[in-house]
């Protein structure tokens, strides 16, 4: 009785949220006060998915989604993106009979790292994504070690880990794992020998914290690594992008497969090949995940387009205390060649919680905004001196420079001048409000 209570509490008590615009964690939280180890009493369907990480965990479910929809599979997944125990129970539950069979082939879960351990705790993925671990969110996630301890937890022996080969610490989870699949980039035109960015998390191996050894490098630590001393390296991939040309926005996957690009970032290669992989293991032909993915454009919002006066605009989302997701936007501006103009927000860090800690501005590698193509930087929001005091380091011409607090401000002045490319990198805390001020592609 108790698991029927919690079923049918969940499902009205989000049809109500639903009316209001609210309600994908509150149904679950309720559910599990009926019945705490109502997950473990629910029939899942034959595949569950579950996709962690720093970075690219919102975009890689989305894409698996699409391809698994099209390969003609009944996909039930976390779209508002509530990724801890009591969102993803309201999904499940919502989507079960009253006897507790849950409906559709595949349920395919986004997971926040720190709190995987809780979600799984009465049942187990069948398919496990990991895509990377980076510096992220100080103030809540420490360091990416301490990240990969909290997640260790959730890792169950039965669980096919599926796991990013290029990056040395999200390798650590195969240890003493029996079912594993790897996916990582074989040397392309953007892969480098020496390292750059403000920091280098992958110097040490993270098993034995010996001077690790790269042969290549990819972007900040992911790429191909070896520890001399315990002999920690790179495996060779199950699956992997063997052409990579970005300007161009081509990749090839597996030496046969050739994809386009709608988003011209090494994020978005990693998150494609992350898709394919786990799609690829659920059965999924190759031609149908071709096709699905080819010049696919995301919809989750990390990537707007916009129109500001005489302005086309881009706005690029990058997480706020994440400095490798600002790098990887920067870098692509960088790469554009065409001339324009840059603003950045920051206005509110989290939406969750509050802090006044920027630490984090100075390991972003805001120098790469230091560019000829690239004409006035704006930088605004409520920590715009904070902003203004880390590029006075960047070597960008003062006159170049622009700052204040007020994004309205910002957005008028760009309106009212030019007609070059605009692009605009902030956080999800602060997407909305550039968003609300300009004319949103449609």
């Amino acid at each position: 009785m108790r698991k029927i209570l919690a079923i049918v509490v969940c499902k009205l008590v989000r049809f109500v949220g639903k009316l209001v615009g609210k309600g994908s964690s509150l149904p679950g939280k309720y559910a599990l006060k009926l019945c705490p180890d109502i997950l473990s009493r629910v029939t899942l369907p034959p595949y569950v998915i579950a996709v962690t990480g720093s970075n690219g965990k919102t975009s890689t479910v989305e894409m698996t989604a699409a391809i698994l929809a099209a390969a003609g599979k009944e996909v039930v997944y976390n779209k508002e993106g509530s990724n801890q125990i009591e969102g993803v129970t309201t999904l499940i539950l919502t989507h079960s009979t009253l006897g507790g069979k849950m409906r559709g082939d595949v349920l395919l879960l986004e997971s926040d790292e720190r709190y995987a351990k809780y979600s799984f705790r009465y049942f187990h993925p069948t398919h496990f994504v990991i895509t990377n671990l980076y510096r992220d969110q100080l103030t809540r996630n420490g360091h990416p070690e301490w990240v990969y301890d909290a997640l260790l937890p959730a890792i169950h022996p039965d669980t096919t880990l599926v796991l990013n080969a290029d990056d040395p610490l999200v390798s650590c989870f195969a240890r003493d794992h029996e079912k594993v699949k790897w996916f990582g980039m074989e040397e392309t035109s953007v892969s480098t020998r020496e390292h750059h960015g403000v920091y280098h998390d992958g110097e040490r191996c993270p098993v034995c914290k010996g001077k690790m050894e790269y042969r290549l490098y990819h972007y900040e630590h992911i790429g191909h690594y070896r520890c001399p001393s315990c002999g920690h390296s790179r495996q060779a991939p199950d699956f992997a992008v063997t052409a990579l040309d970005l300007k161009e926005g081509t990749l090839t996957i597996g030496g046969e497969t050739h994809i386009s690009l709608a988003f011209k970032s090494i994020y978005n290669v990693y998150n494609i090949l992350a898709a394919w992989s786990v799609c690829s293991l659920a059965g999924v032909d190759k031609d149908v995940m071709a096709k699905t993915i080819n010049n696919y454009i995301l919809k989750n919002g990390r990537m707007v387009g916009f129109t500001l006066g005489d302005h086309k605009g881009t706005l690029l989302t990058s997480k706020h205390e994440n400095s490798v997701a600002y790098d990887t936007n920067l870098a692509y501006i960088a790469a554009t060649g065409k001339s324009c103009a840059v603003l950045i927000i920051v206005d509110a860090i989290s939406r969750k919680y509050f802090t006044g800690e920027t630490s984090w501005l100075w390991d972003i590698d805001f120098e790469k905004l230091n560019a000829p193509h690239i004409g006035q930087v704006m930088l605004c929001g409520k920590y715009c001196n904070d902003l203004m005091l880390r590029f006075r380091y960047t070597g960008i011409p003062p006159e170049n420079l622009w700052y204040g607090e007020s994004v309205g401000e910002a957005v008028r002045r760009l309106k009212e001048n030019g007609d070059e490319d605009v692009y605009v990198v902030t956080c999800f805390s602060d997407r909305d409000k550039l968003l609300d001020l300009v004319k949103r592609d449609s």
